[in-house]
């Protein structure tokens, strides 16, 4: 075997490096490429998705453009729900006479829908834990009259701005558990730009329910709540019949969240001192234009009440969770 001399060690050695050194930034350059390769195409991936999804909610827009136009509900709306063994829904869609920067600013807000959400009159208290997205709205819900917040039931959604970009917004807010074994209590939020300066908006609201719930229900219908019905009408006779039931019940809440949604956006127009006043006095006014399904209290009523709740919504934390 031939002797190896120092210096055609250090040589060799020297080659080694060198080679290891190339190999090591030719895999870098590698790495870097398909690193570069991989985010151009998780952006790829999205792009069409929200660009699909934008497309669908305008072709929508399109569709109902007649039911928008003229209705029993006097405004741009069509609303619409389902029903099955375990499952309830409410659909709104709307045009809202409010630009998509302004709308899309308040609902990527966790506490910015708070301020929605309570002019609802089932509301008895909402706070974010934080104005950023993942977020939680501790809120509490009970009666349509005055109520201490530890007789109200806890429901916490969480909170998730979906997509968020000039030409799209989608919001989620989801809660697992609800009372008498209702659950997964969902409030969706879609909503794209309109040519006009306006916001074509798509709210959906939806809950699941047992055995409990269902017959929580049910008992309700038959007592505190005979009568009620909702917007959808089972036939178009000179006096027309609405659905009933928990479709009813459904209908009337999805709609009374898409007025505390239309109420806001209302406020926005009004200096900031008169913003809240002016958001429940639009609300009360709105609903009462519904009387048959909405009317449940007298104006002087709701607004001492829901000035009451939030300022406590404003001052202290729940007392139910």
């Amino acid at each position: 075997m031939a002797e190896t001399t120092p210096e055609r060690w250090q040589t060799g050695a020297m080659q080694n490096l060198r080679r290891l050194v190339l190999d090591h930034c030719w895999l870098a350059a590698v790495a870097f490429v398909l690193l570069a390769a991989g985010s151009a195409l998780a952006q790829s991936a999205s792009a069409p998705d929200e660009e699909s999804r934008v497309a669908a909610l305008l072709e929508k827009h399109v569709a109902l453009a007649a039911e928008l136009k003229q209705n029993q509900y006097r405004r741009p709306l069509y609303l619409e729900s389902s029903e099955s063994d375990t499952t309830i829904s409410g659909t709104v869609y709307a045009v809202l006479d409010s630009p998509f920067s302004a709308f899309s600013t308040t609902f990527k807000s966790p506490t910015r829908w708070c301020e929605v959400l309570i002019l609802h009159l089932n509301t008895k208290y909402c706070r974010a834990s934080a104005d950023s997205s993942p977020s939680t709205l501790a809120t509490s819900v009970g009666r349509k009259t005055a109520q201490q917040l530890e007789n109200a039931f806890a429901l916490d959604f969480a909170f998730r701005v979906a997509a968020a970009s000039p030409n799209y917004l989608a919001v989620q807010l989801h809660s697992d558990q609800g009372p008498l074994s209702t659950h997964d209590y969902r409030l969706d939020l879609q909503a794209v730009p309109l040519p006009d300066g306006k916001t074509f908006m798509h709210l959906r609201y939806s809950y699941g329910y047992g055995t409990v719930g269902r017959l929580a229900m049910q008992a309700y219908l038959a007592t505190r709540g005979r009568g009620k019905v909702g917007f959808t009408k089972i036939n178009q006779g000179e006096k027309p019949d609405y659905v009933g039931g928990m479709r009813g019940a459904i209908e009337r809440n999805t709609m009374r969240y898409y007025l505390a949604i239309e109420a806001y956006q209302a406020s926005l127009r009004q200096a900031p001192e008169q913003q809240v006043d002016k958001r429940f006095e639009y609300w009360f006014d709105a609903t009462e234009a519904y009387s048959r399904q909405l009317h449940e209290v007298d104006r002087e009523s709701y607004l001492k009440m829901k000035k009451e709740e939030y300022q406590r919504q404003q001052t202290s934390p729940s007392s139910t969770g």
